[in-house]
Parts: structure tokens; C-alpha cells; sequence
């Protein structure tokens, strides 16, 4: 089956890809292109998915490169292969060759590059990491490799939108207690409850970086289930374990 993969505009010069479902070996609830080790699906099987995103990035495996993502706020720089994975959710490289990825399943994967540095990066951005500075991070990484943030783009992909995110009144208070002008990205939902806008927040970290021109794909993985994992929808309907979407970017 053909692969599933959304691209930008505003990367073009690189290959690059946000992966959909499609495609893939798994089955069950995994059905499609999960790449997560970090599931309960089969190994061998997330080795064959990863070997067919690879692939369509025209990279070996090896050189389709991730970390170990923590939800942190710490970056890192490679230039090959590693077996022991960095426990950090920002990447960046100048090495032609590798392609960076990020795991994600309703997080922000982000995708950066500076065409004419010839830099590139890759950010998982939940909402902790993009409230403590992953996406900082990481552009401050490009930037050791001889980025220019005002020279580097950056893409949302698929990630939970405003409308399926809810959160309880502790969530908007972790934020309004860091910038009370955050209240913005909440709108009210039922009773105490919120709605959370994920990727307009991501925007506007970036944005607040020096990284004028950024996007989102506008994508929602909650909503489309045929399309997109989502870990939230996964707890909804009580099934036991949920894939991983793979977003990667080479120079």
C-alpha cells in the first residue's frame, strides 16, 4: 500500500515527511505505519515500518535518526548513527545523509530547516516541552551548526486540535501561572473544563523565538482516525496501546 505522507511548502528544498497510518505492517490497533518501539506492537513489525519510512526518505534505517523523547526541554546535535539514544525531544544536524525523526501520537512533531545554512531539526512538542523550551532548544542547536533563526522555517504537522483537546482548570492554571496572557489559547468547554489550542500555542512559541515563518499542516490526529494515531483517542475508546506517527526531515 502506498505510504501516507503530508508535506509543506514551506520545506521544500528538503525531503521531508509527516506519515500517516497508511502503509504500514501492523495490525489490531496499531493497524498501519506505527513506528514506535515504545508500543506493545511486535518489534520485528516497527522495524519493517521504519525500514519502508526510511526508504521513502532514500535513507538506510540506521540513518533515519531518533531519540529517546522524555517531554523534556533538551535538544541535542548528531552527525551519524547512534545506538545509545539521547533522552532529550529536540534534534539537529548538519550532516547531509540523516534523516531526523520524532515520534508522536497527538504531541506536535516539528520540522525545522535553514535552506541556506543547510541545517536542519526536529522537535517533539507536547505541551510541557513547548511550555519549558524544546522548540527553543532545538533552534538554539541549529544555531551551533550556523542557523539563523530569522532564516529558519518551521512546520507543525498533525498534532490534536483546539476542538478535541480538554483539559481541567489545573492545566490552564500551570500556564497563566508562566504568562497570564496564555488564557488566549483556552476557550471555555463544559462545567470547569477547557479547550486547549495546542499548535496555535506551538505557533506562537515559535514566533516568539525568532522564527517568523512557521505553520502548522492543520491536521488534527483525534479527528481522523483512519488517517492518524492519536493517544488520547486511544484512551476514549479503552483500547490497550496505540501507534506512533513518524515525522522526518533530511537534508
Amino acid at each position: 500500500m502506498t505510504l501516507d505522507i503530508i508535506t509543506h511548502p514551506l520545506l521544500h528544498g528538503t525531503t521531508h515527511g509527516f506519515f500517516g497510518r497508511a502503509g504500514g505492517a501492523s495490525s489490531g490497533v496499531f493497524r498501519g505505519l506505527n513506528c514506535g518501539f515504545g508500543s506493545s506492537d511486535q518489534h520485528d513489525i516497527v522495524r519493517i515500518n521504519r525500514a519502508r519510512a526510511a526508504k521513502a526518505m532514500g535513507v538506510e534505517t540506521d540513518h533515519l535518526i531518533g531519540v529517546r523523547q522524555t517531554h523534556s526541554s533538551q535538544a541535542v546535535c548528531v552527525d551519524g548513527p547512534h545506538d545509545d539514544l539521547p533522552r532529550v525531544d529536540g534534534i539537529a544536524t548538519a550532516t547531509k545523509g540523516l534523516a531526523l525523526s520524532i515520534l508522536t501520537a497527538d504531541c506536535q512533531p516539528v520540522l525545522f530547516a535553514d535552506h541556506d545554512a543547510g541545517v536542519i531539526g526536529a522537535a517533539h512538542a507536547g505541551w510541557k516541552g513547548a511550555l519549558t523550551g524544546v522548540l527553543e532548544a532545538t533552534v538554539d542547536k541549529m544555531e551551533s551548526l550556523g542557523a539563523r533563526r530569522a532564516h529558519t522555517v518551521a512546520v507543525i504537522g498533525p498534532t490534536i486540535s483546539q476542538a478535541n483537546y480538554e483539559v481541567g482548570p489545573e492545566f490552564r492554571d500551570s500556564f497563566l501561572e508562566n504568562d497570564p496572557k496564555f488564557a488566549r489559547f483556552f476557550l471555555q468547554g463544559h462545567g470547569d473544563r477547557f479547550q486547549f489550542d495546542l499548535p496555535a500555542f506551538g505557533l506562537d512559541r515559535l514566533r516568539r523565538i525568532g522564527v517568523q515563518n512557521a505553520a502548522w499542516t492543520r491536521h488534527c490526529t483525534y479527528a481522523n482516525a483512519e488517517r492518524f494515531y492519536s493517544y488520547r483517542r486511544s484512551v476514549h475508546r479503552k483500547e490497550a496501546d496505540y501507534g506512533r506517527l513518524v515525522a522526518t526531515i533530511r537534508l
